[in-house]
């Protein structure tokens, strides 16, 4: 099943396909909480009461749950009950439809990858009508100083550092094949590969959607890759990840956002990527996600103001966040943790970048501009190669901390 909010209200079809949901058993919510370390029951302090607030509007009742081999548990929540159609703007608009038109491209798109997860290897699954969350523990939100900033990104610029590539126009969306790594992280950083979809409005930045693969310890409690997503409508005051807010409408059984992803490359070795597009609905205006070979998902056109038209700048690499600005540079490694010097198989790559223009049509990025904020300790490059394998490409990363980089 695939659905938009094109419509104004639910088509026959999806109806029935909900009504007979209706009778699927439901394990309810405040059960699940109590029993499964969810909840912090019996504290009265104001932070505990915000946090069970937050994990009641996350945690949705669920038919089916899943325990993945790295200790995450992934429910399978029926679509209708995902946290976006929380959102009073959004209730009443789902139907059943087909995905929107991809774009239309006079160069071979090349094949991609299906994207594999931990939760999913051994042939688990989400049943019809489901979609699969993963779920969101009371220590997972008590990592952080209040609930209130769970999700949010930390507004202090000077601990972010970025080596990527950018262009700048009128864009309706953006395509690139991410190499996945495991990068060191240290315990209060994380380090991503992404594409940022943006829309400025003079010099400010209005909106961005983000998609991509990160390693955050202090949220994951691991050192894994995994899946993540980004949205922001107001500049980075605010915004979501994933699903633990309300706003990206999830449609893909198969997909858990935030859940690890296997396999990842090995320096020297095999190497792994993952092909992502965003790209938004010529119809209804809405901003799609596929990431592979599965259309994920969709971010309504009605969470935006500058994205309710067309995107200002694409950028595709990595980025860095240091919680801790100490007189040491952090040792958080970008990428593969190797200068792009490297080259293949030693630095990450992002490979084949393309925009989407107003005709629905993929094209090669033109006058790619490089962005470094630190390039001794992360760095970046761009070449072009067999438009079929590599396209317009960045080589990017490094290892953080060195001896150019103190």
């Amino acid at each position: 099943m695939q659905f938009s909010c094109c419509h104004e209200t639910p088509s026959i079809v999806s109806f029935v396909v909900l009504v007979s949901l209706l009778f699927t058993p439901i394990i309810s919510s405040n059960d699940f909480r109590e029993k499964n370390g969810t909840s912090i029951a019996g504290n009265k302090s104001k932070n505990m009461k915000l946090i069970n607030a937050q994990l009641r509007k996350i945690n949705k009742p669920f038919v089916k749950s899943i325990k993945s081999s790295d200790g995450d548990i992934i429910d399978c929540v029926l679509f209708h009950l995902q946290p976006a159609f929380d959102l009073p703007e959004l209730r009443g608009k789902i139907s059943l439809i087909q995905v929107p038109e991809l774009p239309k491209t006079h160069a071979k798109a090349g094949t991609n990858s299906e994207i594999k997860q931990l939760w999913n290897l051994k042939g688990e699954s989400c049943p019809n009508g489901t979609i699969p969350i993963k779920r969101t523990s009371a220590n997972d939100i008590s990592i952080f100083k209040s609930a209130k900033k769970y999700s949010r990104k930390d507004l202090v610029s000077a601990n972010y550092e970025h080596a990527t590539g950018y262009v700048q126009g009128e864009f309706y969306g953006a395509n690139a094949i991410l190499n996945v790594w495991k990068p060191y992280v240290t315990s209060n950083d994380f380090s991503r590969s992404q594409i940022w979809v943006l829309s400025y409005v003079g010099a400010n930045l209005a909106n961005s959607v983000e998609a991509g693969w990160q390693v955050y310890i202090n949220e994951n409690k691991d050192s894994r890759p995994r899946l993540f997503i980004f949205w922001t409508a107001d500049g980075y005051q605010s915004g979501c990840y994933n699903l633990v807010c309300s706003g990206f409408v999830q449609t893909s059984q198969k997909i858990s956002l935030g859940s690890a992803i296997d396999p990842v490359s090995t320096y020297n070795g095999q190497q792994f990527g993952l092909a992502f597009m965003i790209w938004k609905d010529p119809k209804c205006g809405d901003w799609w996600l596929k990431v592979g070979t599965e259309v994920i998902g969709y971010w309504p056109n009605s969470l935006f103001t500058g994205l309710r038209g067309n995107a200002t700048t694409i950028e595709y690499g990595g980025e860095v966040y240091s919680h801790d600005l100490a007189d040491n540079h952090t040792t958080t490694q970008m990428g593969s943790g190797h200068f792009p010097d490297e080259d293949f198989k030693k630095a990450a790559f992002v490979r084949k970048l393309a925009v989407i223009d107003q005709h629905n049509e993929l094209k090669p990025v033109s006058n790619l501009n490089l962005f470094a904020t630190r390039p001794n300790c992360y760095g970046v490059k761009k070449g072009r190669g067999n438009s079929d394998i590599w396209g317009d490409y960045i080589f990017f990363g490094g290892p953080g901390y060195n001896p150019d980089c103190p």
